[in-house]
Protein backbone atom coordinates (compact mmCIF):
# COMPACT_ATOMS: atom_id res chain seq x y z
CA UNK A 1 0.00 0.00 0.00
CA UNK A 2 1.44 3.52 -0.79
CA UNK A 3 1.63 6.55 1.24
CA UNK A 4 -1.87 7.69 0.26
CA UNK A 5 -4.74 6.61 1.94
CA UNK A 6 -7.16 5.48 -0.66
CA UNK A 7 -11.05 4.95 -0.14
CA UNK A 8 -13.28 3.09 -1.31
CA UNK A 9 -17.24 4.21 -1.82
CA UNK A 10 -19.81 1.87 -2.47
CA UNK A 11 -23.70 1.94 -2.79
CA UNK A 12 -25.69 -0.66 -1.75
CA UNK A 13 -29.18 -0.02 -3.67
CA UNK A 14 -30.41 -3.42 -4.19
CA UNK A 15 -31.42 -6.25 -2.20
CA UNK A 16 -30.98 -9.57 -2.07
CA UNK A 17 -28.46 -12.09 -0.73
CA UNK A 18 -26.21 -11.96 -3.85
CA UNK A 19 -26.13 -8.31 -3.20
CA UNK A 20 -25.53 -8.50 0.44
CA UNK A 21 -22.47 -10.80 -0.14
CA UNK A 22 -21.01 -8.44 -3.21
CA UNK A 23 -21.38 -5.46 -1.26
CA UNK A 24 -19.77 -6.60 2.00
CA UNK A 25 -17.32 -9.11 0.16
CA UNK A 26 -15.86 -5.70 -1.52
CA UNK A 27 -16.18 -3.59 1.50
CA UNK A 28 -14.43 -5.77 4.08
CA UNK A 29 -11.54 -6.62 1.20
CA UNK A 30 -11.23 -2.83 0.80
CA UNK A 31 -10.57 -2.45 4.61
CA UNK A 32 -8.67 -5.23 4.93
CA UNK A 33 -6.01 -3.65 2.55
CA UNK A 34 -6.11 -0.97 4.65
CA UNK A 35 -8.49 1.04 2.68
CA UNK A 36 -11.46 3.53 4.11
CA UNK A 37 -14.27 2.38 3.26
CA UNK A 38 -18.13 3.92 2.94
CA UNK A 39 -21.03 1.99 2.00
CA UNK A 40 -24.60 4.33 1.19
CA UNK A 41 -27.45 1.81 1.86
CA UNK A 42 -30.62 3.31 -0.37
CA UNK A 43 -33.59 1.36 -1.73
CA UNK A 44 -33.93 -2.63 -1.24
CA UNK A 45 -30.05 -2.10 -0.12
CA UNK A 46 -31.36 -0.97 3.27
CA UNK A 47 -32.50 -4.61 3.53
CA UNK A 48 -28.81 -5.66 3.85
CA UNK A 49 -28.77 -3.48 7.44
CA UNK A 50 -32.20 -4.15 8.80
CA UNK A 51 -32.08 -6.28 11.95
CA UNK A 52 -34.28 -8.70 9.86
CA UNK A 53 -32.12 -9.21 7.29
CA UNK A 54 -31.76 -12.54 7.88
CA UNK A 55 -35.40 -13.01 6.46
CA UNK A 56 -35.34 -10.22 3.78
CA UNK A 57 -32.45 -11.22 1.62
CA UNK A 58 -33.63 -13.96 0.21
CA UNK A 59 -31.79 -15.68 -3.51
CA UNK A 60 -33.11 -15.02 -6.98
CA UNK A 61 -34.90 -18.13 -8.52
CA UNK A 62 -32.91 -20.67 -9.29
CA UNK A 63 -30.32 -19.79 -7.44
CA UNK A 64 -31.49 -21.59 -3.59
CA UNK A 65 -28.45 -23.94 -3.75
CA UNK A 66 -26.03 -20.81 -3.41
CA UNK A 67 -26.93 -20.74 0.41
CA UNK A 68 -26.06 -23.77 1.13
CA UNK A 69 -22.47 -24.08 -0.71
CA UNK A 70 -21.66 -20.25 0.87
CA UNK A 71 -22.02 -22.69 4.16
CA UNK A 72 -19.92 -25.06 2.73
CA UNK A 73 -17.21 -23.11 1.59
CA UNK A 74 -17.20 -21.70 4.62
CA UNK A 75 -18.28 -18.06 3.52
CA UNK A 76 -19.24 -16.01 6.74
CA UNK A 77 -22.62 -15.35 7.26
CA UNK A 78 -23.79 -11.62 6.28
CA UNK A 79 -24.15 -11.06 9.59
CA UNK A 80 -20.89 -12.01 10.36
CA UNK A 81 -19.58 -10.08 7.42
CA UNK A 82 -21.11 -7.45 9.14
CA UNK A 83 -19.58 -7.61 11.77
CA UNK A 84 -16.16 -7.45 10.17
CA UNK A 85 -16.56 -4.53 8.44
CA UNK A 86 -17.92 -2.63 11.37
CA UNK A 87 -14.91 -4.13 13.52
CA UNK A 88 -12.38 -2.62 10.26
CA UNK A 89 -14.18 0.84 10.77
CA UNK A 90 -16.41 0.15 7.41
CA UNK A 91 -18.70 3.33 7.50
CA UNK A 92 -22.55 2.04 7.12
CA UNK A 93 -24.85 4.55 5.85
CA UNK A 94 -28.15 4.27 5.93
CA UNK A 95 -30.45 7.05 3.22
CA UNK A 96 -32.12 9.12 5.23
CA UNK A 97 -34.40 10.20 2.08
CA UNK A 98 -34.92 6.50 1.09
CA UNK A 99 -36.10 5.74 5.03
CA UNK A 100 -38.10 8.38 5.04
CA UNK A 101 -39.88 6.83 1.85
CA UNK A 102 -40.01 4.17 2.98
CA UNK A 103 -41.40 4.97 6.48
CA UNK A 104 -38.16 3.46 8.50
CA UNK A 105 -36.38 4.60 11.38
CA UNK A 106 -33.25 3.93 13.56
CA UNK A 107 -35.00 1.32 15.09
CA UNK A 108 -35.03 -0.81 11.94
CA UNK A 109 -31.74 -1.19 11.78
CA UNK A 110 -28.81 -3.12 12.92
CA UNK A 111 -26.50 -0.68 15.59
CA UNK A 112 -23.69 0.97 14.39
CA UNK A 113 -25.25 2.39 11.65
CA UNK A 114 -25.23 5.96 10.39
CA UNK A 115 -27.93 7.77 8.87
CA UNK A 116 -27.53 11.06 6.67
CA UNK A 117 -28.28 12.01 3.01
CA UNK A 118 -26.75 11.86 -0.18
CA UNK A 119 -25.08 14.75 0.18
CA UNK A 120 -22.98 13.41 3.44
CA UNK A 121 -22.07 10.42 1.07
CA UNK A 122 -21.21 12.49 -1.74
CA UNK A 123 -18.41 14.09 0.80
CA UNK A 124 -16.84 11.16 1.22
CA UNK A 125 -16.72 9.60 -2.50
CA UNK A 126 -15.79 13.05 -4.00
CA UNK A 127 -12.07 11.76 -2.87
CA UNK A 128 -12.79 7.94 -3.57
CA UNK A 129 -9.92 6.10 -5.82
CA UNK A 130 -13.06 3.27 -6.19
CA UNK A 131 -16.63 3.72 -6.56
CA UNK A 132 -19.16 1.20 -7.27
CA UNK A 133 -22.81 0.17 -7.22
CA UNK A 134 -24.29 -2.83 -6.48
Amino acid sequence: MSDKNKRVAIIASSGGLETAYKVLNIATAAAALEAEVAVFFTFDGLSIIHKDAASLLTLGPGKEHLKENFAKAGVPTVSELIDTAKESGVKLIACQMTMDVMGLDRSHFIDGVDVAGAATFLDFAFDADVTLNF
